[in-house]
């Protein structure tokens, strides 16, 4: 007798919604540093380092997960992590001082960070290398969408009601899907570390590893950095913070629209032009900044930024996936490390230039430093070629 047809969902979808999940926890907070702030009574500076330590714990575990990932699986890596990073976001909805709000979300971020990461993992180990970045791509779709909800979702949730219930809805969602990931398949391990420092020594040792390593770094600080205070900029300009969200959710829908397109250019545009592609967008995003944040404005950054990360950093990305294959979970996991890192310092270094209102300084140095590292990964991605 015929077997019934599998009934099990599209790997993809599932690593969609574990994006989106993620990506909802990662961006619910910028929009409500000033109702934060206010709400506890302290300097906006702060919650911005609050905000910080998140981004700080999201890169710094990154190290530990792709270990983990190797030696327990990366359903498994997801699910637990999930469930902790759940708890982590429920319990920073019951922050009463900085520090605690500033613990929870490290916990939070330190856990979250193994979840999206391994599905790009778990995309490398099962996608051929040619179809590999249109893949990647698909995964911004839950990107997209939850940046755009958190944006825009945050903003309106934390002025009509508070800004705890948006905390409460990222961590029942984490636990809800650590649950529905049971349906999908653990792919075979194929990695096998007796020595837990030999993936890093054979990083180490990887001049193209660590030059993407490097790029990661500072385009966190950069894009990230932008993207995180965007909503105060805005904010600081005279919108309310409804508005401001919405506008940065502008940001969602254009990597929603642009991530698709991306995909199909990939198919016959080489990775080093669709880098200068991202990286003139993120200039032209920055320049306009530190002129102005006032509503037009914005949405036209915010448009631009969505083109910068579907473009530049999915073309990063789908490089770390391809530089060392053997040892590809520790690299993805050094990569998302990386660029957390250069977010949380990025965030620290310009928290008192927030707190005084000086956006446009801030925007004119990220637009400064956008420059030398787009024309940095252009060349080092022309010259790559991936090893036999």
């Amino acid at each position: 007798m015929a077997s019934a047809p599998s009934r099990r969902p599209d790997p993809i979808r599932l690593l969609q919604v574990n994006a989106f999940v993620s990506i909802l926890d990662r961006f619910a907070m910028p929009p409500l540093l000033i109702a934060i702030a206010a709400d506890l009574d302290v300097p906006l500076s702060a919650i911005v380092q609050a905000a910080g330590a998140y981004f700080l714990a999201y890169g710094l575990g990154q190290p530990a997960w792709g270990l983990v990932s190797d030696s327990l699986g990366l359903v498994r890596t997801m699910r637990l992590a999930l469930v902790v990073a759940g708890l982590a976001a429920v319990a920073a909805a019951f922050a009463w001082t900085p520090l605690v709000l500033g613990m929870a979300r490290g916990v939070g971020g330190a856990f979250f960070g193994a979840a999206y990461p391994a599905g790009i993992i778990y995309v490398g180990d099962t996608v051929p290398a040619e179809r590999r970045q249109r893949e990647l791509t698909r995964l911004m779709v839950g990107v997209a969408l939850g940046t755009a909800l958190a944006s825009a979702g945050a903003g309106v949730v934390g002025q009509l009601f508070t800004w705890r219930a948006v905390f409460v809805v990222t961590g029942l969602a984490a636990l809800a899907l650590s649950l529905a990931l049971r349906l999908l398949d653990e792919p075979p391990r194929t990695r096998d570390h007796r020595n837990p420092m030999a993936p890093f020594l054979a990083v180490a040792r990887s001049r193209t590893a660590l030059f993407v390593l490097g790029l990661a770094f500072v385009e966190g600080g950069v894009l990230l950095g932008v993207l995180t205070l965007l909503p105060s900029a805005i904010e600081a300009a005279g919108a309310p913070t409804a508005l401001a969200g919405g506008i940065t959710a502008v940001y969602g829908i254009a990597v929603l629209v642009f991530a698709t397109a991306v995909g199909r250019l990939s198919r016959r545009l080489h990775p080093s032009r669709l880098i200068a592609l991202g990286a003139a967008a993120a200039v032209a995003a920055c320049l306009v900044l530190s002129l102005s944040r006032a509503a037009p404005a914005a949405v036209a950054v915010t448009v631009l930024l969505g083109l910068a990360w579907a473009a530049m950093h999915s073309s990063l990305q789908t490089w770390a996936t391809d530089v060392l294959p053997a040892v590809r979970a520790t690299v993805v996991s050094l990569f998302a490390g990386a660029l957390f890192c250069g977010s949380a310092l990025a965030a620290v270094a310009v928290a008192d230039l927030a707190a005084a209102g000086r956006y446009g300084s801030i925007f004119l140095a990220a637009c400064l430093a956008l420059v030398p590292l787009g024309l940095v990964a252009v060349r080092g991605r022309a010259r790559w070629r991936p090893p036999a």
